[in-house]
C-alpha cells in the first residue's frame, strides 16, 4: 500500500492542521461543553474531562490519521485496503456524515437570519414587535420574552407539534441555500479550495472569542459568572454520569468515527508528522473548549446579575409604592433588609402582595442550565441586546457562529466527496459530483426549514449518530489492533514516522480505549431502553414555553 504520487496534497502540513482545528472545534465547543461545565461541577468536571481526553480522544483521533495517512484513501477505500471485508466499515462513516449534512447546515441557516438581522437601529429580539392593530405588542411576545419570540416565532415560526407540518418558512429556506452555496465554493476544487478556506474558517472566531473574552470580563456581573465556573463541587465526580458525559464530549467533539480525519489524512505527504499534529489539535480543541467556556460563563454572569438586580428593582418599585415610602429609602443594596422589615412591622399589609412579590436568587439564575439552540440563540441574543453598540456585538458574534458550523460542514461534506472521488470516473468530474452532494442534500434539509422543522431537527440532533459512530468507531479499533493487527499497524507508523509506537500508543488502542467504547455503547442502550417512550419539546403558543410532548405520532 504505497504512496500515490498522483493524489492531491495539502500546500503544507499547517494546512492539514488548521483544516483539522476547523472541523474539530465546532459548535459544541460554545454551546455544548459550557453547559457541562455547569451541569457537572463547574471547574470539577475538567478533572474527568482531561483524563477522557488521555484515555480516549487523542490515541483515537490518532489511529485515524494513521490510517488516511498511510492508504492514501477516503474512508470506505481504506477499510477495504485494510480488509476487503471492511468496506461497510467506511460506508457507514460516510452514510452518517450524509445523514449529519442533512440537518447540520440549517444552523448556518439560523446564523446567517440572525447575521442578516442584525444591521438594524434597534436589534429585532430586543424588543417586541407592534400588533396588527398598532395598539400594543404582540401579546405571544409579550407573555415570553423578545428573545424567546423572535426564535420560536420569527425565526422558525414553529409549530405547535410535529403533527402540525405547514409550508416551507421562505426566509430560512434561502438562508439554507446560500448557506449550502458557500459550502460548495469552498469544496469544488477539492483539497485545493479547502486549505485556502480553513486559515480563516480556522482562525478567525479566536479572534472574536479574544474580543468577547475582553469585552466579557468587563460586563457588570461577568465576575460573577467566572467564580461559579470555576468554583469546584467534587461531590459531581462521585456521579457516573459525569464520566460517561465526560467522554462523549471527547469523542465527539473530535469528530471520530465520520471519516472526516481518514479523509484530510489521506491528502498529506507519506512521511508527514501525524503523531505530533494528533496531540496538537486535540489540545487546541480541548483548551477551546474550556477557553469558550469562560467566555460563556462571563456573559451567563452579566446576563444573570442583569436580570436579577431587574427582579430586586421590580420588588423594590413594588415596595415603595404599597408601603406609600419616600424613593430614597429602599435601594437595590437593602431591598432584601426591607422585605423583612416590612413583613415583620406590617404583616397584613404585606401579605396582601401575595403573587406579586417576586423571589430574587442571583444562584438560582446562575444554576439555569442551557444548552444548544437554546443557549446560542437565546441566552447569547438575550446578552448581546443589554449590551452597548449591540450590533457590533451581535454581527461578531453570529459571524463567528457561521464560521464555527462552516469549518465542520466543509470536514463532514469532505468526508462524503473523498471516498467518491477515488472513483476514477467520478475523480474526472469532481465538481459535478460536489455539486450533486450538496443539491441532494439542500433538497433534503428544507424539510427542516418547515413550520415543525425544529422538532425533526432535534430528533435528528439527539438521535441520529451517537450510535453508529460509537459502533463504528469500535469496530475500527477492533480490527486495527486485533484483525489488522497491532504488529503490522506498529510497522506501519514506524514506515511513516521513522519510529514504532511507543507504550502509550499500544495501551491505549489495544485495551483502554475500546473497553471505554464498550462500556459507553452499553450505557446508551441501557438509557435508552430506561428512557420510556420518546419525547420533544413543543413551543406551546397559550403558554408560551417550550413544553415536552409525548408520544410522537408519525400518522
Amino acid at each position: 500500500m504505497g504512496k500515490d504520487a498522483a493524489r492531491a496534497e495539502w500546500d503544507n502540513p499547517m494546512q492539514f492542521v488548521l483544516a483539522c482545528v476547523s472541523y474539530a472545534v465546532g459548535l459544541g465547543n460554545v454551546w455544548r461543553f459550557p453547559y457541562l461545565c455547569q451541569m457537572h461541577g463547574g471547574g470539577g468536571f475538567l478533572i474527568p474531562y482531561l483524563l477522557m481526553l488521555v484515555l480516549l480522544g487523542v490515541p483515537l483521533f490518532y489511529m485515524e490519521l494513521a490510517i488516511g495517512q498511510k492508504m492514501r484513501l477516503g474512508s470506505i477505500g481504506a477499510w477495504r485496503a485494510i480488509n476487503p471485508y471492511l468496506g461497510g466499515v467506511g460506508l457507514a462513516s460516510v452514510v452518517t456524515s450524509m445523514y449529519l449534512c442533512l440537518y447540520y447546515n440549517v444552523i448556518n441557516a439560523w446564523s446567517f437570519w440572525y447575521l442578516f438581522h442584525s444591521f438594524q437601529s434597534v436589534l429585532p429580539w430586543a424588543e417586541c414587535p407592534v400588533n396588527s392593530n398598532l395598539t400594543g405588542h404582540v401579546e405571544e411576545c409579550e407573555r415570553a420574552t423578545p428573545t424567546q419570540y423572535f426564535f420560536y416565532r420569527e425565526t422558525l415560526d414553529i409549530s405547535g407539534s410535529i403533527e402540525e407540518n405547514g409550508g416551507i418558512h421562505m426566509g430560512q429556506a434561502l438562508c439554507l441555500l446560500l448557506a449550502w452555496m458557500i459550502v460548495y465554493l469552498f469544496i469544488v476544487k477539492g483539497v485545493k479550495s479547502t486549505g485556502k478556506v480553513v486559515y480563516f474558517t480556522a482562525t478567525f472566531p479566536y479572534l472574536v472569542l479574544i474580543i468577547y473574552l475582553i469585552r466579557g470580563v468587563t460586563l457588570h456581573g461577568a465576575i460573577n459568572g467566572v467564580k461559579y465556573m470555576f468554583t469546584p463541587k467534587m461531590e459531581q465526580l462521585a456521579n457516573p454520569t459525569t464520566w460517561i458525559n465526560a467522554a462523549t464530549q471527547i469523542f465527539f467533539s473530535l469528530g471520530l468515527g465520520f471519516g472526516s480525519l481518514i479523509a484530510f489524512a489521506s491528502y498529506n505527504q507519506y512521511n508527514n508528522n501525524f503523531e505530533k499534529q494528533a496531540i496538537v489539535v486535540s489540545m487546541v480543541n480541548s483548551s477551546t473548549s474550556i477557553f469558550a467556556s469562560i467566555v460563556t460563563f462571563s456573559i451567563y454572569g452579566f446576563k444573570a446579575t442583569f436580570n436579577y438586580e431587574s427582579c430586586l428593582e421590580r420588588v423594590r418599585l413594588l415596595l415603595l409604592n404599597t408601603f406609600d415610602l419616600a424613593e430614597d429609602t429602599i435601594s437595590l443594596e437593602n431591598v432584601i433588609h426591607w422585605i423583612a422589615e416590612l413583613n415583620r412591622t406590617h404583616p397584613e399589609q404585606f401579605a396582601s402582595l401575595g403573587g406579586r412579590l417576586e423571589t430574587c436568587d442571583l444562584e438560582a439564575e446562575l444554576d439555569t442550565a442551557v444548552e444548544g439552540t437554546g443557549l446560542a440563540f437565546i441566552v447569547y441574543s438575550e446578552a448581546i441586546k443589554n449590551m452597548p453598540v449591540s450590533q457590533l456585538w451581535s454581527v461578531l458574534y453570529f459571524i463567528m457562529l457561521l464560521l464555527l458550523g462552516m469549518g465542520s460542514m466543509l470536514g463532514n461534506v469532505i468526508a462524503v466527496i473523498t471516498p467518491l472521488s477515488d472513483l476514477k470516473f467520478i475523480s474526472r468530474v469532481l465538481s459535478y459530483s460536489v455539486g450533486l452532494v450538496c443539491l441532494f442534500c439542500l433538497l433534503l434539509g428544507l424539510g427542516f426549514t418547515t413550520h415543525s422543522g425544529n422538532y425533526w431537527f432535534t430528533m435528528f440532533n439527539d438521535y441520529g449518530a451517537t450510535f453508529s459512530l460509537l459502533f463504528i468507531v469500535l469496530i475500527e479499533v477492533i480490527t486495527v489492533c486485533y484483525i489488522y493487527g497491532i504488529k503490522r499497524f506498529e510497522k506501519d507508523v514506524e514506515d511513516m514516522l521513522g519510529h514504532r509506537l511507543n507504550c502509550y500508543w499500544k495501551i491505549m488502542l489495544a485495551g483502554v480505549s475500546p473497553i471505554l467504547l464498550i462500556a459507553l455503547f452499553i450505557f446508551y442502550i441501557v438509557n435508552y431502553i430506561q428512557g420510556g417512550t420518546p419525547t420533544y419539546q413543543a413551543w406551546n403558543k397559550e403558554l408560551v414555553r417550550p413544553l415536552f410532548l409525548s408520544p410522537i405520532s408519525y400518522q
